[in-house]
């Protein structure tokens, strides 16, 4: 099982710029799928989560209307648009996969994928 993320880089505050986490070894079209964030010396925290159909989407009120999680159940690839980007923002971010109880949660995720970090610059 193996979540491979990728896209993140330097940006200048209010661009743009999409994560991609590809998925292996698992079932991905049935499963919960979730980005989260880290900031220096700080607990990760939710950012965005999808249903397994795409269906549903769920958000943290700090990204609601900037980001937009998707996914591709032909690629097992989940996406993080990211716009009007803050240096608020800038921090590593994670893809995580089937959430064994709330999707909110990290400590229900088992699966996670190596972070990519996102540098927001003033």
């Amino acid at each position: 099982v193996q979540l491979q993320a990728s896209g993140g880089g330097l940006v200048q505050a209010g661009g743009s710029l999409r994560l991609s986490c590809a998925a292996s070894g698992l079932t991905f079209s049935s499963i919960v799928m979730a980005w989260f964030r880290q900031f220096p010396g700080k607990e990760r925290e939710f950012v965005a989560a999808i249903s397994w159909s795409g269906g549903s989407t769920y958000y943290a009120d700090s990204v609601k209307g900037r980001f937009t999680i998707s996914r591709d159940n032909r690629k097992s690839t989940v996406y993080l648009q990211m716009k009007s980007l803050n240096t608020a923002d800038t921090a590593v971010y994670y893809c995580a996969a089937d959430p064994g109880g709330n999707y909110y949660y990290p400590i229900n995720y088992k699966i996670w994928g190596r972070g990519t970090l996102v540098t927001v610059s003033s």
